[in-house]
Protein backbone atom coordinates (compact mmCIF):
# COMPACT_ATOMS: atom_id res chain seq x y z
CA UNK A 1 0.00 0.00 0.00
CA UNK A 2 1.58 3.13 -1.03
CA UNK A 3 1.10 6.18 1.76
CA UNK A 4 -0.78 8.22 -0.44
CA UNK A 5 -3.58 5.90 -0.31
CA UNK A 6 -2.54 4.99 3.73
CA UNK A 7 -2.79 8.06 4.90
CA UNK A 8 -6.33 9.09 3.11
CA UNK A 9 -7.63 5.18 4.36
CA UNK A 10 -6.20 5.90 7.83
CA UNK A 11 -7.05 9.57 8.20
CA UNK A 12 -10.97 8.89 6.82
CA UNK A 13 -11.59 6.21 9.20
CA UNK A 14 -10.16 7.82 12.65
CA UNK A 15 -12.09 10.85 11.52
CA UNK A 16 -15.42 8.60 11.25
CA UNK A 17 -14.56 6.95 14.60
CA UNK A 18 -13.77 10.07 16.26
CA UNK A 19 -17.42 10.92 17.15
CA UNK A 20 -18.08 7.54 18.40
CA UNK A 21 -15.86 7.48 20.56
CA UNK A 22 -15.30 11.28 21.22
CA UNK A 23 -19.05 10.91 22.54
CA UNK A 24 -17.53 10.21 25.78
CA UNK A 25 -16.71 13.86 26.64
CA UNK A 26 -19.92 15.33 25.71
CA UNK A 27 -22.33 12.62 27.28
CA UNK A 28 -24.49 13.79 29.50
CA UNK A 29 -24.76 10.51 30.97
CA UNK A 30 -21.21 10.43 31.65
CA UNK A 31 -21.54 13.90 33.33
CA UNK A 32 -24.18 12.53 35.54
CA UNK A 33 -22.23 9.97 36.73
CA UNK A 34 -19.29 11.81 37.24
CA UNK A 35 -21.78 14.58 39.26
CA UNK A 36 -23.02 11.43 41.51
CA UNK A 37 -19.14 10.79 42.66
CA UNK A 38 -18.19 14.58 43.52
CA UNK A 39 -17.52 16.32 40.01
CA UNK A 40 -19.31 19.51 38.88
CA UNK A 41 -20.76 17.37 36.07
CA UNK A 42 -20.90 19.09 33.18
CA UNK A 43 -19.63 22.80 32.69
CA UNK A 44 -22.76 24.03 30.46
CA UNK A 45 -23.66 23.47 26.81
CA UNK A 46 -22.42 25.13 23.73
CA UNK A 47 -24.11 24.71 20.53
CA UNK A 48 -26.50 22.13 22.25
CA UNK A 49 -23.62 20.29 23.08
CA UNK A 50 -22.85 19.29 26.83
CA UNK A 51 -18.99 20.53 28.15
CA UNK A 52 -17.45 18.15 30.38
CA UNK A 53 -16.04 19.05 33.52
CA UNK A 54 -12.00 19.87 33.36
CA UNK A 55 -11.12 17.79 36.95
CA UNK A 56 -13.89 14.87 35.49
CA UNK A 57 -12.49 14.78 31.82
CA UNK A 58 -8.51 14.62 32.97
CA UNK A 59 -9.69 11.47 35.70
CA UNK A 60 -12.08 9.85 33.94
CA UNK A 61 -9.55 9.39 30.61
CA UNK A 62 -6.51 8.81 32.18
CA UNK A 63 -8.61 6.12 34.71
CA UNK A 64 -7.89 3.74 31.94
CA UNK A 65 -3.99 3.97 32.86
CA UNK A 66 -4.83 3.28 36.34
CA UNK A 67 -4.82 6.11 39.58
CA UNK A 68 -2.14 7.59 38.19
CA UNK A 69 -0.14 10.74 39.11
CA UNK A 70 -1.09 14.26 37.00
CA UNK A 71 2.60 13.94 36.14
CA UNK A 72 1.28 11.02 34.22
CA UNK A 73 -1.88 12.12 32.48
CA UNK A 74 0.01 15.11 31.51
CA UNK A 75 2.49 13.25 29.94
CA UNK A 76 0.14 10.43 28.18
CA UNK A 77 -2.21 13.28 27.02
CA UNK A 78 0.60 15.15 26.07
CA UNK A 79 -0.91 18.55 24.65
CA UNK A 80 -2.07 20.12 27.75
CA UNK A 81 -0.52 22.67 30.11
CA UNK A 82 0.97 20.51 33.38
CA UNK A 83 -0.47 23.67 35.44
CA UNK A 84 -3.79 22.74 34.26
CA UNK A 85 -3.47 18.85 34.47
CA UNK A 86 -1.62 18.27 37.60
CA UNK A 87 -4.26 19.97 39.73
CA UNK A 88 -7.26 18.48 38.05
CA UNK A 89 -6.15 14.97 38.74
CA UNK A 90 -5.14 15.54 42.17
CA UNK A 91 -8.29 17.14 42.78
CA UNK A 92 -10.50 13.93 40.86
CA UNK A 93 -8.53 10.98 42.81
CA UNK A 94 -9.82 13.05 46.09
CA UNK A 95 -13.22 12.78 44.89
CA UNK A 96 -12.87 9.10 43.82
CA UNK A 97 -10.61 6.38 42.82
CA UNK A 98 -9.57 4.98 38.82
CA UNK A 99 -11.55 1.68 38.72
CA UNK A 100 -14.97 3.53 40.60
CA UNK A 101 -14.43 6.77 37.59
CA UNK A 102 -13.34 4.03 34.77
CA UNK A 103 -16.90 2.70 35.26
CA UNK A 104 -18.47 5.37 35.25
CA UNK A 105 -16.68 6.94 31.99
CA UNK A 106 -17.95 3.47 30.03
CA UNK A 107 -21.71 3.60 31.53
CA UNK A 108 -22.27 6.62 30.29
CA UNK A 109 -20.72 6.30 26.84
CA UNK A 110 -22.26 3.13 26.40
CA UNK A 111 -25.64 4.52 27.25
CA UNK A 112 -25.26 7.74 25.67
CA UNK A 113 -24.96 5.41 22.51
CA UNK A 114 -27.33 3.07 23.02
CA UNK A 115 -29.82 6.13 23.35
CA UNK A 116 -28.58 7.83 19.94
CA UNK A 117 -28.36 4.43 17.85
CA UNK A 118 -30.46 1.82 19.90
CA UNK A 119 -28.95 -1.02 21.55
CA UNK A 120 -28.76 -2.86 17.79
CA UNK A 121 -28.11 -1.01 15.32
CA UNK A 122 -28.07 -2.17 11.69
CA UNK A 123 -24.48 -3.75 11.06
CA UNK A 124 -23.16 -3.26 14.27
CA UNK A 125 -21.56 -7.19 14.82
CA UNK A 126 -20.41 -6.77 11.45
CA UNK A 127 -18.36 -3.31 12.54
CA UNK A 128 -17.93 -4.95 15.35
CA UNK A 129 -16.39 -7.71 13.50
CA UNK A 130 -13.74 -5.55 10.90
CA UNK A 131 -13.00 -3.28 14.02
CA UNK A 132 -11.66 -6.19 16.33
CA UNK A 133 -9.86 -7.37 13.35
CA UNK A 134 -8.22 -3.83 13.07
CA UNK A 135 -7.68 -3.74 16.91
CA UNK A 136 -6.11 -7.01 17.40
CA UNK A 137 -3.05 -6.71 15.41
CA UNK A 138 -2.16 -3.11 17.61
CA UNK A 139 0.84 -3.01 19.82
CA UNK A 140 1.14 -1.12 22.93
CA UNK A 141 4.62 -0.06 23.00
CA UNK A 142 5.04 3.08 23.89
CA UNK A 143 1.27 3.91 23.76
CA UNK A 144 0.28 4.01 27.31
CA UNK A 145 -3.46 4.88 27.01
CA UNK A 146 -4.35 2.46 23.87
CA UNK A 147 -2.56 -0.27 26.50
CA UNK A 148 -4.58 1.13 29.11
CA UNK A 149 -7.63 0.35 27.20
CA UNK A 150 -6.27 -2.84 26.13
CA UNK A 151 -5.75 -4.23 29.41
CA UNK A 152 -9.61 -3.38 30.29
CA UNK A 153 -12.28 -5.57 29.92
CA UNK A 154 -14.55 -6.27 26.87
CA UNK A 155 -18.16 -5.38 27.29
CA UNK A 156 -20.69 -7.98 26.57
CA UNK A 157 -23.08 -5.92 24.57
CA UNK A 158 -22.60 -4.89 21.00
CA UNK A 159 -23.03 -1.36 21.64
CA UNK A 160 -20.28 -1.90 24.62
CA UNK A 161 -18.12 -3.65 22.19
CA UNK A 162 -18.42 -0.77 19.98
CA UNK A 163 -17.49 1.81 22.20
CA UNK A 164 -14.34 -0.27 23.94
CA UNK A 165 -12.84 -0.84 19.88
CA UNK A 166 -13.70 2.85 18.91
CA UNK A 167 -12.62 4.33 22.17
CA UNK A 168 -8.88 2.27 21.82
CA UNK A 169 -8.62 2.77 17.95
CA UNK A 170 -8.58 6.69 18.60
CA UNK A 171 -6.61 6.43 21.42
CA UNK A 172 -3.72 4.04 19.41
CA UNK A 173 -3.96 6.85 17.19
CA UNK A 174 -3.38 9.77 19.53
CA UNK A 175 -0.55 7.64 20.96
CA UNK A 176 1.17 7.30 18.02
CA UNK A 177 0.92 10.68 16.91
CA UNK A 178 2.57 12.07 19.99
CA UNK A 179 5.10 9.64 19.09
CA UNK A 180 5.16 11.01 15.58
CA UNK A 181 5.71 15.07 16.87
CA UNK A 182 8.11 14.22 19.81
CA UNK A 183 10.51 12.71 17.39
CA UNK A 184 10.33 15.77 15.50
CA UNK A 185 11.82 17.63 18.68
CA UNK A 186 9.00 19.92 19.19
CA UNK A 187 6.85 20.36 22.30
CA UNK A 188 3.43 20.65 23.26
CA UNK A 189 2.98 24.39 23.12
CA UNK A 190 4.88 25.03 19.63
CA UNK A 191 2.92 21.60 18.10
CA UNK A 192 -0.44 23.10 19.33
CA UNK A 193 0.21 26.07 17.51
CA UNK A 194 1.72 24.20 14.51
CA UNK A 195 -1.79 22.48 14.49
CA UNK A 196 -3.70 25.58 14.41
CA UNK A 197 -2.29 26.56 11.23
CA UNK A 198 -2.52 23.29 9.88
CA UNK A 199 -6.43 23.20 10.82
CA UNK A 200 -6.78 26.61 9.56
CA UNK A 201 -7.42 28.64 12.48
CA UNK A 202 -5.76 31.57 13.87
CA UNK A 203 -2.83 31.28 16.27
CA UNK A 204 -3.22 30.41 19.84
CA UNK A 205 -7.50 29.27 19.01
CA UNK A 206 -7.66 25.60 19.96
CA UNK A 207 -4.52 25.53 21.33
CA UNK A 208 -5.96 27.90 23.78
CA UNK A 209 -7.99 25.11 25.10
CA UNK A 210 -5.24 22.91 26.04
CA UNK A 211 -4.74 25.30 28.94
CA UNK A 212 -1.39 27.79 27.53
CA UNK A 213 -1.24 31.36 28.05
CA UNK A 214 0.10 34.08 26.09
CA UNK A 215 3.65 33.53 28.63
CA UNK A 216 4.03 30.23 26.91
CA UNK A 217 2.84 31.13 23.90
CA UNK A 218 5.14 34.03 22.57
CA UNK A 219 8.65 32.25 23.60
CA UNK A 220 7.08 29.09 21.33
CA UNK A 221 6.29 31.27 18.92
CA UNK A 222 9.97 33.21 18.82
CA UNK A 223 11.03 29.35 18.95
CA UNK A 224 9.45 28.02 15.78
CA UNK A 225 10.46 31.35 13.67
CA UNK A 226 14.00 30.49 14.97
CA UNK A 227 13.53 27.03 13.82
CA UNK A 228 11.83 28.27 10.40
CA UNK A 229 8.61 26.65 10.74
CA UNK A 230 6.51 30.13 11.33
CA UNK A 231 6.56 33.23 9.74
CA UNK A 232 6.48 36.68 12.11
CA UNK A 233 4.91 38.44 9.73
CA UNK A 234 1.89 36.41 8.24
CA UNK A 235 1.89 35.10 11.45
CA UNK A 236 1.20 31.51 10.28
CA UNK A 237 3.76 28.58 9.18
CA UNK A 238 6.15 28.93 6.75
CA UNK A 239 6.28 26.58 3.80
CA UNK A 240 8.63 24.41 6.10
CA UNK A 241 6.48 24.57 8.69
CA UNK A 242 3.82 23.03 6.64
CA UNK A 243 5.97 20.72 5.48
CA UNK A 244 6.93 19.35 8.53
CA UNK A 245 3.63 19.47 10.17
CA UNK A 246 2.32 17.27 7.02
CA UNK A 247 5.56 14.77 7.26
CA UNK A 248 4.24 14.83 11.57
CA UNK A 249 0.96 13.82 10.29
CA UNK A 250 2.17 11.11 7.63
CA UNK A 251 4.07 9.82 10.35
CA UNK A 252 1.25 9.13 12.01
CA UNK A 253 -0.51 7.21 9.73
CA UNK A 254 2.27 5.41 8.72
CA UNK A 255 1.83 3.71 12.41
CA UNK A 256 -1.98 3.03 11.31
CA UNK A 257 -0.92 0.24 8.66
CA UNK A 258 -1.36 -2.49 11.01
CA UNK A 259 -5.23 -1.86 11.01
CA UNK A 260 -5.79 -1.05 8.07
CA UNK A 261 -3.84 -3.92 6.46
CA UNK A 262 -6.44 -5.76 8.59
CA UNK A 263 -9.30 -4.45 7.40
CA UNK A 264 -8.28 -4.85 3.67
CA UNK A 265 -10.84 -5.32 1.12
CA UNK A 266 -14.03 -4.76 4.19
CA UNK A 267 -13.04 -1.09 4.21
CA UNK A 268 -15.44 0.53 2.17
CA UNK A 269 -17.81 -1.07 3.68
CA UNK A 270 -16.82 -0.49 7.63
CA UNK A 271 -16.80 3.12 6.46
CA UNK A 272 -20.34 2.98 5.05
CA UNK A 273 -21.63 1.23 8.09
CA UNK A 274 -20.06 3.98 10.45
CA UNK A 275 -20.59 7.23 8.91
CA UNK A 276 -24.46 7.37 9.47
CA UNK A 277 -23.47 6.55 13.10
CA UNK A 278 -21.51 9.68 12.91
CA UNK A 279 -23.39 11.61 11.59
CA UNK A 280 -26.80 10.75 14.14
CA UNK A 281 -24.36 11.22 17.12
CA UNK A 282 -23.73 15.28 15.59
CA UNK A 283 -27.29 15.51 14.89
CA UNK A 284 -28.46 15.16 18.77
CA UNK A 285 -25.64 17.09 20.40
CA UNK A 286 -23.66 13.95 21.26
CA UNK A 287 -20.63 15.17 19.42
CA UNK A 288 -20.14 19.18 18.31
CA UNK A 289 -21.02 19.16 14.41
CA UNK A 290 -18.23 21.23 13.58
CA UNK A 291 -15.54 19.10 15.58
CA UNK A 292 -13.39 21.24 18.62
CA UNK A 293 -11.70 22.98 16.36
CA UNK A 294 -14.42 24.62 14.61
CA UNK A 295 -16.35 25.38 17.51
CA UNK A 296 -12.82 26.95 18.94
CA UNK A 297 -12.34 29.40 15.78
CA UNK A 298 -16.11 30.18 16.18
CA UNK A 299 -15.38 31.27 19.92
CA UNK A 300 -12.40 33.44 18.75
CA UNK A 301 -15.09 35.21 15.69
CA UNK A 302 -17.71 35.72 18.91
CA UNK A 303 -15.29 36.73 21.45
Amino acid sequence: MNITTLSTKSRNLWALLEPIAGQVYFSPECHANYQALGFAGSRGVQDGVAMPDRSAYFTSRGSVMGQVSGQVVTATFAVFNPEVVIPAVEQGWALTDAATICDARDRGAIAQLERILGTSPTGIDRVNEILLRAYSPLRVEGRALFAGLKGLQMPTTAVGKLWRLTDALREYRGDSHIAAWISHGLDAVELCLLTDAFSGLPLRTYSATRGWRDTDFDPATERLIAKGLLDATSGTYTAAGRKRREIIEVHTDEQTLPAIAAIGDDYDELCSLLAPWGAAIKAVGGYPKMGPHEMALAAAKSA
